[in-house]
């Protein structure tokens, strides 16, 4: 429909008489499904990468900073050491439209980061405290930073290895960010923040998941409803 209506466009254009475009009416799209995981959902995957290997501590960090952050994949694919800030457990991101935002960091997101870099074999100064150029990428694969295809490709093995049936990739981390914290009681305006949204509309396609979870609780807890089931 939108090829027709910029076709009827140029012919007007063109002065050639034709249907104003403006008659070409457009279908509105269908609310935008979102999947996300289930608290225990979550605890599964995130202790799915085996530890005992380098990769494993890596793999560990990477899911508990999409899930403690609420990160774009390609956000956490660009990220660098000195994004990172121990001491205030929180993360500088440039993210869409060049904007920096704040992001914060679990304890346990925080624990398996310093696990991480850690195990990077960085070099130590006489006072213990690691020695790295803070324009090193902050995950990486062979000293090289990781890609996209890399992270969606480790997610969706972890989610295997969990027994989560359904297809979870990175930004399925992100919505069960936005969930939780939703569902939690957070407001709608600190969720735009903290993923990095310029448009509270993109943010409100979560309230159709929280409405409808509002709705199951009601069922499941309200008393009146229970007496009369009863």
């Amino acid at each position: 429909m939108l090829a027709l209506r910029a076709f009827l466009r140029y012919l007007a254009f063109r002065g050639i008489r034709a249907l104003s475009p403006e008659k070409i009416s457009i279908a509105k799209s269908g609310d935008r499904e979102i999947s996300f995981l289930e608290g225990e959902e979550v605890e599964r995957i995130l202790n799915a990468p085996d530890i005992a290997t380098r990769n494993g501590v890596r793999d560990r960090a990477i899911m508990e900073v999409l899930f403690s952050t609420g990160l774009r994949v390609s956000e956490l694919v660009n990220l660098k050491l000195d994004a990172l800030n121990f001491e205030r457990g929180e993360m500088a991101i440039l993210g869409k439209g060049k904007k920096i935002r704040i992001v914060f960091l679990s304890k346990d997101a925080l624990y398996w980061l310093d696990q991480y870099v850690k195990n990077r074999g960085f070099a130590a100064d006489d006072k213990g405290k690691l020695i790295f150029d803070k324009k090193e990428p902050l995950f990486s694969s062979t000293n090289k930073g990781i890609s996209v295809r890399t992270v969606e490709r480790l997610v969706s093995k972890y989610a295997g290895i969990a027994g989560i049936t359904k297809k979870v990739s990175p930004h399925t981390l992100r919505h069960s960010f936005a969930t939780d914290l939703l569902i939690s009681g957070a407001d709608i305006r600190s969720v735009q923040s903290l993923l990095g949204h310029s448009s509270i509309t993109t943010t409100q396609v979560y309230t159709h998941v929280t409405d409808q979870h509002l709705r199951e609780v009601h069922q499941a807890f309200h008393r009146r409803r229970k007496e009369d089931q009863a």
